[in-house]
């Protein structure tokens, strides 16, 4: 078989800004066929490296080699939209109706991005104008042009951002379909495994290549360190914990590394599972009672828009609970409902008599410029205890959260967007809540941010309520998933996002009948989700076994009290009917495996 065709080389590439290198004598290509997923921290380069090879950069020194007449397109994070332009000049140009309406991919582009071919979603269809619109749809419009121009080679920086899951979904789906080469930067690990076939890791101004996409690049990395017997014990202790979840959670892991699997088991056999589960129930139990958050049969109105209709959703002590649904679906109004910033138009939201809530908007907080990181964390609190009984330090929470050594006493005003948003999170943890709402928690953060979070929350004895278009982090930090539908009204998924999907109907509402997929499946996919949705049934099963167990006890130590008897006996009954739900689909799932 021919070698690829090389597309573009990298030869002992130096590129800086000011007195700050950026990457250093990097030596890399592109061949043809090649679909790359660029991984690193905030500000380590990964954009840089697009943009050199895009062309956009010039190294300062070394070679940047091109195949000649390279057709190359790169969507940076900032669109250059401009700002009178239309719809139309944006995607259609001076073609005619009747080419572009007719034109498949064009269709399949603007049915994924936009809602279809009559832009119903724009008050002034194709002729709306760009500049007044949200940067969630400029955001749309500049990835459906990207895509539609189809070039040789694509660059894109961060395309998911502002896209919700549906969205996500599709883009995976479209780009791993599609002819040509692809270099990808993005903190989204579920897509990095759904469309790349090679992983590079942008650090400290160098370039690691690894093949797969991030379950192998998480393999390799581990193994890497384990061999090197890195100094940093608290970072490989995070890889190997991140290692035996993709070892042992959803099996949709496609990358098959190419070393030894032997040697990479060996770093989990020893490794429990993430969360210890049963005791976190206990501690959160302890710290909260048995009464959390209620909202029940909650409607919510802004004029003549109804956002939720009729939602009941009971999370108890220790629930961790996933909010799935379109931009715009009402996710953000409930958790707001849930917080007591809204008060509802029908129905009424309960909290429990000792529940600490803390609530991360999507919105930056401001935090006063000239305080320092370490110094805006003490102001809040010293230190915080995790379920263990561990105390955690604001210096300690300052070393996960990547803010080492002098980056601790950086002034809040000098931090990035991404830095603001980390602090933003750390002072919400240090408030020591026992309820947290989480509204789209993993903007702006880089993967090993993303991880320290995950990390911290495994051994956080709370209630945890996130809405988020990450799937990795919803399946990875949830046990219980729910999607607000078409009717506006609050579905429970035991099957977690796999059924998500596969209930979404042309009109964006899981169907109450028959679900169907919107890809023929093989045999041995629906298996793998099959099994998927066994083990977290199980889970779920478990879980509500031993809060069963718990009513009972308090039943029983409460026998003459009538009014708490039944209180407790709602509560039991609420369960019950949860987990016959769970049994039905366990059933279901069974009978598929069988």
């Amino acid at each position: 078989m021919a070698a690829a065709r090389n597309l573009v080389n990298l030869n002992a590439v130096e590129k800086g800004y000011g007195t700050r290198s950026v990457l250093h004598q990097i030596t890399l290509g592109v061949s043809a066929g090649d679909r790359v997923g660029v991984v690193g921290r905030n500000g380590d380069g990964k954009s840089t490296l697009l943009a050199l090879i895009a062309g956009a950069e010039t190294p300062d020194s070394g070679a940047v080699t091109r195949f000649r007449d390279l057709e190359t397109v790169l969507l940076a994070q900032d669109d250059e939209l401009g700002g009178h332009a239309t719809i139309r000049q944006a995607l259609v140009g001076r073609r005619a109706e009747h080419e572009w309406a007719r034109d498949a991919v064009f269709r399949t582009v603007l049915d994924g991005l936009l809602g279809g071919v009559d832009f119903g979603r724009f008050q002034a269809g194709l002729d709306t104008a760009i500049g007044p619109l949200s940067g969630g749809e400029r955001r749309r419009i500049a990835l459906a042009r990207a895509l539609l121009e189809n070039p040789q080679l694509l660059l894109l920086d961060e395309p998911t951002n502002h896209l919700d899951i549906d969205a996500i979904n599709w883009l995976a789906r479209h780009l791993a379909a599609r002819q040509g080469s692809l270099l990808v930067v993005t903190h989204d690990r579920w897509f990095l495994d759904a469309v790349c076939t090679t992983t590079w890791e942008v650090c400290d101004g160098t370039v690691r290549q690894y093949e797969g996409g991030y379950a192998a690049f998480v393999l390799a990395r581990a193994e890497r360190d384990r061999q090197a017997a890195a100094r940093d014990d608290r970072r490989r202790q995070l890889l190997r914990k991140e290692l035996a979840w993709l070892r042992r959670g959803p099996p949709a892991r496609t990358s098959k590394p190419k070393f030894r699997i032997e040697s990479a088991n060996a770093l989990i056999a020893d490794e429990p599972d993430v969360r210890d589960r049963a005791e976190l129930l206990r501690f959160a139990t302890a710290r909260l009672g048995d009464k959390v958050l209620d909202a029940v049969n909650v409607s919510c109105a802004f004029g003549a828009n109804q956002v939720l209709r009729g939602v009941t959703l009971r999370v108890g002590p220790g629930d961790r609970v996933a909010l799935l649904g379109a931009n715009g679906s009402g996710k953000t109004t409930l958790l707001k409902l849930l917080a007591g910033e809204l008060q509802p138009t029908g129905g009424e939201v309960q909290h429990g008599a000792t529940v600490r809530l803390a609530h991360l908007s999507q919105d930056t907080a401001e935090v006063p410029g000239h305080l320092r990181v370490l110094e805006s964390l003490e102001e809040v609190r010293g230190h915080a205890t995790l379920s263990d009984g561990r105390e955690l330090t604001a210096g300690s929470l300052c070393e996960r959260f990547g803010f080492r050594g002098d980056r601790a006493r950086t002034l809040v005003r000098d931090l990035s967007g991404g830095e603001r948003r980390r602090l933003q999170l750390m002072r919400l943890l240090m408030g020591a809540p026992n309820v947290l709402l989480l509204d789209e928690p993993t903007n702006d953060l880089d993967i090993d941010t993303l991880t320290a979070l995950e990390d911290l929350l495994d051994g956080w004895p709370g209630t945890l309520v996130i809405a988020s278009h990450d799937r990795y982090f919803v399946e990875r930090v949830s046990d219980s998933v729910y999607a607000i539908a078409g009717d506006r009204g609050l579905r429970h998924l035991p099957g977690g996002v796999e059924q998500y999907f596969q209930l979404r109907s042309d009109t964006g509402e899981p169907p109450p009948s028959t679900p169907r997929d919107s890809t023929p499946a093989t045999p041995g996919a629906v298996l793998r989700a099959a099994r998927k949705e066994i083990r977290r049934l199980e889970g779920a099963l478990d879980k509500l076994e031993i809060r069963e167990t718990s009513l009972r006890e308090q039943m029983e130590s409460s026998s003459s009290d009538h009014a708490r008897l039944s209180e407790l006996q709602i509560q039991l009954d609420a369960l019950r009917a949860d987990r016959e739900q769970l049994e039905t689909a366990w059933l279901e799932i069974s009978e598929t495996l069988e």
